[in-house]
């Protein structure tokens, strides 16, 4: 099984290593490429501050440093140049023309932040346990169902919206749920909503991750999505990705395992491999025919 990690965070955004030590490590672990994907500024565009995104006058210096990146390992490694671009309706998303100058070779299309529809402050889904509880309060009086509502119309907004390569931990939500959930994920309405959401990102031509992010920072104990949800996306025939979501190097392939036998367990026979960008469409390997531009896949069994 080849493997890569193109869902990648340094010391740029919220990561603990540089691209250099991350490159390296990628190389020693056996990777086949290395992406990254800085958390895409969102101070100017939205006026929120955050010491977790890229700042907004370090973006050249980011690009610049990954392309040197690209150059030093040129012929060993492939390196790729993305964003993680968060949507937030109104204020910013994938789908922002001012993405498409900057010669990424992929974005990555998140929702972290919740606009409560009441006017309350906007706050983020995978903060902490009290930080999220009080939201639900302000934002939503309580209701936790309404809030769940709530962010999957936003991930389904951001999809029909388009202008990104891979669905970023679409069920991020679940990540402070457990103990005392305040929405039920395997009820009717969650897996009716997932499925919907699962067939437009068929429609759209989107790739979802298999992201090891919450089991490599100890915040869950599988993967996102989770079986039951990453089966409704292999139901709707929609191509699957593995990502460490990785905040440091020794991270960049963590769990990998249980992102096979999450696939495996839903349905996946095959998983895709990114290969760059070539004529404004994203490019994935096909193992026997090296094949480009359109949706081709590696056997997983």
């Amino acid at each position: 099984m080849n493997y890569s990690c193109i869902h990648t965070h340094t010391l740029f955004c919220d990561g603990k290593d540089d691209i250099e030590t991350c490159c390296r490590r990628a190389w020693e672990k056996g990777l086949v490429s290395i992406g990254f994907s800085a958390h895409a500024p969102i101070t100017c565009k939205t006026g929120f501050k955050s010491d977790w995104h890229l700042r907004d006058d370090r973006l050249d210096a980011y690009l610049e440093a990954v392309r040197v990146a690209r150059a030093r390992w040129e012929g060993k490694l492939p390196v790729y140049l993305g964003l993680e671009v968060d949507y937030i309706p109104g204020l910013i998303g994938p789908a922002d023309a001012d993405y498409l100058s900057l010669g990424l070779d992929y974005l990555i299309g998140s929702v972290h932040y919740i606009l409560p529809p009441n006017g309350a402050e906007p706050f983020t889904v995978d903060g902490s346990r009290e930080d999220l509880d009080r939201g639900i309060r302000s934002g939503f009086g309580g209701d936790g169902e309404a809030l769940a509502a709530s962010y999957w119309d936003t991930v389904e907004g951001m999809i029909r919206a388009g202008g990104f390569d891979v669905l970023g931990h679409v069920d991020l939500i679940r990540k402070n749920n457990s103990g005392h959930p305040f929405f039920n994920p395997a009820g009717t309405a969650t897996l009716k909503r997932v499925g919907e959401i699962a067939q437009t990102a068929a429609t759209g031509g989107i790739t979802v991750e298999v992201n090891t992010g919450g089991l490599n920072r100890k915040k869950t104990d599988d993967t996102f999505p989770s079986v039951p949800f990453l089966r409704l996306f292999r139901e709707s025939h929609v191509p699957a990705i593995i990502t460490a979501d990785a905040h440091q190097a020794e991270d960049l392939d963590g769990h990998y395992d249980e992102a096979l036998a999450a696939l495996l367990a839903a349905g996946y026979t095959e998983t895709v491999l990114f290969e760059g960008r070539k004529g404004g469409a994203a490019q994935w390997k096909n193992s026997k025919t090296d094949e480009f531009n359109r949706i081709v896949f590696i056997p997983i069994i």
